[in-house]
């Protein structure tokens, strides 16, 4: 019977770690690929002139992506500013205040939010809030970076009030009844004590935010106008995966569009590992203190 279970568990260990192995391999396959297959638009075009060129125009070789860069910088950070404070408002009020029928009801509207698919957010956004942005403002089209916030926005409330929440109600309860015991009321409790306590899942909601806004193309290429122009709040824009969706189905196998393309998605890729990075260095710092 021993040798059974130490058979199994041994078992266990080698698929686990084949799964591990798996995962690492994934990463770094994808790495490899897109370097291989975007530095060489890079070194024809000039790292200065892809990077920083304000003109995007396949039909001429002009591959400037900076449109593209500080409209995906933009609309993600708008995303964040609006989304983050909503999601972590709504998850304290979950985890703390929220009677069970109203949590549950609210849980499942947040279930359903998740699994909504883009281009139904896209088809909604497109019917709905680009109209609605062109009557309010008086614009020639409502397909803007505006609208494409909102709708991002959206799209990342369901992971930030998750994981928040779960981070929430891991706070051991020792924290806030000590915290009430010294005179704070429940609001100074939820926000100094629990959600402090909670930061490194709040930050982790965070970036799982951050990464669906960045990642997302889909739903966006239909509320942004999908023009190459320099980022303005009611201008039709292009994100870094917008310009990817929209020209890799009739590049041409081998072009430096085609090749150009793939050197967006090495960029694409290199930021979001940026950021991703950025923020676990300050969740391990908070978890430090």
């Amino acid at each position: 019977m021993k040798i059974r279970k130490d058979t199994a568990e041994f078992l266990f260990k080698i698929i686990f770690l084949i799964c591990g192995i798996a995962a690492v391999f994934c990463v770094l396959a994808i790495s490899i690929y897109l370097l291989i297959s975007g530095i060489p638009a890079i070194l024809e075009i000039g790292l200065k002139d892809f990077l920083f060129g304000t003109v995007w125009k396949s039909e001429k070789s002009q591959f400037g992506i900076l449109p593209f860069i500080l409209t995906s910088i933009y609309g993600t950070a708008g995303a964040v500013v609006l989304g983050v404070p909503l999601g972590i408002l709504t998850a304290v009020f979950l985890a703390k205040a929220a009677p069970p029928k109203i949590a549950e009801v609210i849980h499942t509207c947040v279930e359903l939010l998740a699994g909504i698919p883009s281009v139904v957010y896209g088809l909604t956004g497109m019917t709905v809030l680009v109209p609605f942005i062109q009557k309010t403002f008086n614009l020639s089209s409502g397909a803007c970076l505006l609208s494409a916030i909102l709708v991002l926005t959206v799209m990342i409330l369901p992971y930030i009030i998750s994981v928040s929440e779960t981070a929430l109600k891991a706070v051991p309860k020792e924290y806030e009844e000590a915290s009430l015991a010294l005179g704070a009321t429940q609001t100074e409790t939820w926000f100094r004590i629990s959600i402090r306590a909670a930061a490194s899942g709040i930050i982790a909601s965070v970036i799982q935010g951050v990464g669906r806004a960045i990642g997302e193309a889909m739903a966006i290429i239909m509320v942004s106008g999908n023009v190459a122009n320099m980022p303005a709040l009611f201008a039709s824009v292009r994100f870094l995966t917008t310009a990817i969706v929209s020209e890799m189905s009739y590049a041409a196998y081998g072009s430096l569009q085609r090749n150009a393309l793939f050197s967006i998605g090495l960029v694409l890729f290199l930021f979001i590992l940026l950021i991703n990075g950025l923020l676990r260095l300050v969740s391990e710092r908070n978890s430090l203190k």
